[in-house]
This record gives C-alpha cells, structure tokens and sequence, in this order.
C-alpha cells in the first residue's frame, strides 16, 4: 500500500531549532568567522556563500544518499564521495556528532526503518538525514529544500547570540534566502550518483572551523 504523502509541517518538525540536532548547538562556523572579524553587514553573505558551498555538499549528499537507500544500494560511495568533498576534519567531525543525535531522533519516530542500519557511529548527518526523509516519505526536492533552510536558520539563530543587532533584520536575512534556497533545491533533486555531488569547497570556512575545533571559550560546538 502507498503512503499518503507527507504533512508540509514533518519538514518544520525536522528544521525545528529545538531539536538537538540543530541552531541552539551550532553556529555554521559563524561564531569563528565573527572571532576573526565578520561583521553584521556581512552575515547575508556569509549564508549565501555557505549555500552555494557546504550547504549544497550536504543537500546533494542527502539526495543522493536517498536515491540509494530506496534503490537498495549501499551508502558507502556516497559518505565517501561526501567526506571527499568535506576537506575539513573539525567539519567532518561535526556533522557525524549531529548525526548520531538525529539517530535517536529517527528512532523514536520511525523504529520501523529498515535503513537504521546505515546510520552508525560513522555516518554523515546527510546519510541520516536521507534516512529521515525516507522514512517520512519525502521527495527528493523536499529534503534538498530541509537541509538549505535549516542551514540558514542555524545561522540565524547563532547570529541572535554573537551579534548586536534587531530581530527584524535576522528575519529579513532568511526571507532574502529563501529564494537561494529554492535554487539549491531545483538543482540537487534530480541527482543519483555520488560522482554528481558537487565539489564546492570554502576553504575560509574550513579554515574558521578548525580553528574553532581547538578553542576552550565558544557559546557553540562548531
């Protein structure tokens, strides 16, 4: 029997800033950029650039990671291919810690998953991710469309605490990206091989999350 297709809020519950996984735990290597002197001004073109790099890594993992958890093909090549293309080890590291919290998320609400298997302790939050998705029957473009916006509200939420500014103006920031995210989305939905990931590195982030890997006074994880 098919499932009926997924309620429109199962993607809000996913993005939820509440949710361990998410903005109250990371700062999208923002906290670092603003140690080292990005300023208010520059926040919007600091999410658009995560968009086009680390966010649209992450996105096309996550979709291609689903396409072959639902063709019944093995994720390796696909945390390969990703891991290829996440240089940084601090950002590696990090996106596996928030995959094991998404886990436990996945397990409550779908402990029925036949793909819980994949998601061990070195899984890429994207293959996790994928494993959400899957479970809640998503399409390819909606998932694409939860890791965009929930990397833009990440950074949005972080800013609220590193950053003197008005609440209206972090509100405009995600309303500004939406558009961008819509794009990242369009783009990475119809892919299904790993070799389609894109490689598009940001070395300046990397380099800011390292250096936040090894510093004692920090308000977020990464």
């Amino acid at each position: 029997m098919d499932r009926p297709p997924p309620s429109p809020l199962l993607l809000m519950l996913l993005a939820d800033a509440r949710l361990p996984t998410a903005g109250h735990t990371q700062s999208a290597q923002l906290e670092p950029a603003t140690v080292w002197g990005l300023g208010v001004s520059e926040v919007a073109d600091f999410i658009a650039l995560r968009l086009r790099t680390v966010t649209r890594v992450e996105a096309a993992t996550a979709v291609v990671a689903m396409h072959h958890l639902r063709a019944g093909l093995d994720v390796a090549e696909v945390e390969a291919a990703w891991a290829a293309r996440t240089p940084s080890p601090a950002m590696r590291a990090t996106s596996r810690q928030m995959a094991r919290a998404l886990r436990r998320l996945v397990c409550r609400l779908w402990p029925e998953s036949p793909h819980l298997a994949v998601t061990g302790p070195g899984a890429s939050r994207a293959v996790v991710l994928a494993v959400a998705a899957d479970s809640a029957g998503l399409a390819p473009r909606d998932l694409a469309m939860l890791v965009g916006y929930d990397d833009v509200q990440t950074v949005a939420s972080a800013a609220l605490k590193l950053l003197p500014l008005d609440p209206a103006d972090v509100a405009c920031w995600v309303l500004d990206a939406l558009a961008a995210v819509d794009a990242l989305a369009t783009e990475v939905a119809p892919l299904t091989l790993p070799s389609a990931i894109p490689a598009a590195g940001a070395p300046q982030i990397e380099a800011w999350a390292e250096s936040h890997a090894v510093t004692s006074r920090r308000l977020f994880n990464a």
